[in-house]
């Protein structure tokens, strides 16, 4: 499939970093052209003290939409125009769309991580959850497995900048959803880790902990692993994680990534351009050229 960049192309792209990794371009480029449409989407490394500028250059250039990555997720949310009612209440967003100068940020990492769920017949309806991790996408997470009627979410982070935000998300789920028991600890109080996990029936992992460069690193102890426990990693590349890899050989239903990606992909393009993505033509197309 070939396409050639004219005069008119308009620009879309990833912005946070590390960027270097991501799927996104190939996964939106080939959808463009697929679907004859005259864009292109590149990846481009800033932090998050770059974004005021980001954003100059994202109005500058008349950029139709584009994704945030960590660690850009949370500042994003303070530059956009307007927010979604769900990017409103984590306080951040993965995804912006600019009609004619006006920028509205939504957030679909949550429902992307629902639907690779789904995907993999997991509910998540009456789960009890621990979430490793408290920056953007783990909040989305934690958001979405409320809103979808988890009976439980733990939330595990370090008493870092982040820790705060997630006392923030405990609190706000017990308005939205006072159903859903929603608790808070340190990730480095291990017997409190352990004994989540020996209760729940899902484990997530939300952190960039299993990315390069610390992709020799897992945040649970594997001896927590149980053959009717649900393993899950955010982290997409590499596919199969150090935990997912653990999880799998302990006999976990073990669910990486690359399917959240997809899924969350599949929601943002519908943004952008208002078609359904060509999601099975782009998974045949993965298979064919791996």
């Amino acid at each position: 499939m070939e396409k050639r960049i004219s005069g008119h192309t308009g620009l879309m792209g990833l912005f946070g970093t590390p960027v270097g990794h991501s799927g996104s371009p190939a996964m939106y480029n080939f959808s463009f052209q697929h679907d004859g449409l005259d864009y292109v989407y590149l990846a481009f490394d800033v932090n998050v003290e770059q974004m005021p500028k980001t954003f100059e250059t994202i109005r500058l250039l008349k950029m139709r939409g584009g994704n945030f990555t960590m660690p850009c997720k949370n500042i994003a949310a303070e530059l956009v125009d307007k927010l979604s009612p769900a990017a409103e209440i984590i306080g951040a967003c993965n995804v912006f769309v600019n009609d004619d100068g006006i920028i509205t940020g939504h957030i679909t990492d949550g429902i992307g991580f629902v639907k690779n769920m789904e995907s993999n017949d997991v509910t998540v309806k009456g789960k009890k959850v621990v979430v490793l991790g408290a920056g953007g996408a783990a909040t989305a997470i934690q958001v979405q497995l409320a809103l979808e009627g988890a009976e439980e979410v733990h939330i595990f982070n370090r008493k870092d900048e982040f820790y705060e935000r997630a006392e923030n998300t405990k609190a706000k789920l017990q308005e939205k959803c006072p159903d859903c028991i929603v608790t808070v600890h340190d990730l480095s109080d291990s017997q409190k880790l352990a004994e989540a996990v020996n209760n729940c029936d899902i484990v997530v992992n939300a952190t960039i902990i299993g990315m390069k460069p610390q992709d020799d690193r897992i945040l649970i102890d594997k001896s927590l692993f149980r053959k009717d426990l649900v393993v899950a990693d955010a982290v997409y590349n590499p596919e199969k994680t150090m935990m997912i890899l653990e999880a799998e050989k302990a006999g976990c239903k073990a669910i990486g990534g690359k399917g959240m990606l997809l899924q969350q992909g599949a929601v943002n393009y519908e943004l952008f351009v208002g078609k359904k993505m060509p999601l099975e033509e782009y998974r045949r197309f993965q298979a064919e050229n791996q």
